[in-house]
């Protein structure tokens, strides 16, 4: 077990810092940073709630053809979020589903759209998404619920050929999966025409508000059908998120099965850098114990995690790195190496921190202190996922 090297009380009081680590907002200088939010350690000493659903995946009223893919993908009892939307998303109304990330929320909104799409065929759905990354996890998930169907999606992200993405949707696509920009650009190319589309899903909607993507959004609402069904999701509530939701639907039902910021089941501590102590060592010895099995480690600049990931494989590590400069292959070959265990350690920036469902993380490093809290919740978000348990700790210097 790595020790412990820094306690949340110091004299009865949060340790703190000047900077501020305000909710939704860059840091800002000569206000307060309390370093206990990042300290949770109840994940030890509690066990995790007992969730009972109000439906089995067989009490849906979907196609058994659906169920039965359901059931081959390793699925048992509905989680919280797909426990209340589908029947809703079933049913045809709008919905914005507010849930903390790791709950199943892909599965809550593909389940009911896939059988909508099987129950008629010209159906055809666009669902946006604020990373490639993400976009790429949901069409395979799309594919293993449709396996042995004749139903058929188009990837269109930015950063990968857009010629192949041209050609695929010549094809009869009837999932569109994307991001913002590269969408707004087949549209304006009148490769893909919205006036065919009558269900929309908005895919982590708070993450591409924050990364300036709410023009795109708006541009593709707009060029829908008036009468659409749309349906919303968000990890974190705000006074913009409302706003949006106030534009893009109509009398949504409200679905929030978010128990706080951080889930119950991710252990949280803080690592204090003591003076002489380089932070590199203090990381290396980390990674030395045994119960940090497969680790993501969150850096601040796209140069640092570079040379952060070399210096870790000139240790004798198993690292590599994802983030903005690398290309789409690079990114995707990064990430195909760490989900099958050949790589144990994953070096990235925030562009890993929204959507990534990957099996197994044990642990989950901030290298360096994240911008926002809500990007520190999304970061930490990568362990712990359903029923796990995971771990994360944040170095503070």
């Amino acid at each position: 077990m790595y020790k412990k090297r820094f306690s949340s009380k110091r004299r009865g009081r949060p340790f703190q810092k000047k900077g501020n680590f305000k909710r939704g907002g860059r840091l800002r200088k000569n206000q307060n940073i309390d370093f206990s939010r990042f300290i949770n350690k109840s994940a030890n000493t509690e066990e995790a709630e007992h969730f009972i659903p109000e439906h089995h995946f067989e009490d849906f009223m979907i196609s058994d053809t659906l169920k039965k893919n359901i059931i081959a993908k390793g699925y048992k009892l509905p989680t919280p979020i797909q426990d209340r939307t589908i029947p809703c998303a079933l049913e045809g109304r709008d919905l914005v589903g507010i849930a903390n990330t790791g709950t199943g929320k892909t599965a809550a909104f593909l389940i009911p759209l896939i059988d909508k799409a099987l129950k008629n065929p010209s159906e055809q759905i666009i669902i946006i998404a604020p990373t490639r990354e993400l976009a790429f996890q949901i069409n395979g998930e799309f594919r293993d619920f449709t396996a042995g169907m004749n139903l058929f999606s188009v990837c269109a992200v930015g950063g990968a050929y857009i010629g192949l993405q041209i050609r695929a949707l010549r094809n009869k696509n009837n999932f569109i999966i994307g991001t913002p920009g590269r969408l707004k650009d087949l549209i304006e190319r009148k490769h893909i025409k919205l006036s065919n589309f009558s269900t929309l899903v908005l895919d982590e909607a708070d993450r591409m508000l924050d990364m300036g993507f709410v023009n795109d959004m708006r541009f593709i609402v707009l060029g829908m059908p008036a009468i659409h069904h749309t349906l919303f999701f968000s990890a974190t509530p705000s006074r913009e998120i409302e706003s949006l939701i106030s534009e893009f639907l109509k009398k949504p039902a409200r679905i929030s099965v978010k128990t706080g910021d951080t889930p119950k089941n991710i252990e949280q501590d803080v690592m204090k850098i003591g003076r002489g102590e380089i932070k590199l060592d203090v990381l290396h010895n980390l990674l030395n114990n045994k119960e940090f099995r497969k680790v993501l480690v969150f850096g601040r600049t796209k140069h640092e995690v570079e040379n952060l990931s070399c210096m870790l494989a000139n240790r004798g590590f198993k690292a590599e790195s994802i983030h903005g400069d690398k290309n789409h292959i690079q990114r995707q070959r990064a990430l195909r190496r760490f989900k099958e265990n050949q790589t144990r350690i994953l070096v990235a920036t925030d562009i890993a921190a929204r959507g990534l469902d990957i099996d197994g993380i044990s642990h989950v490093i901030n290298y360096d202190i994240p911008a926002t809290y809500d990007d520190y919740v999304h970061r930490i978000g990568r362990t712990g996922r359903g029923i796990n348990r995971g771990k994360a700790l944040t170095f503070i210097e």
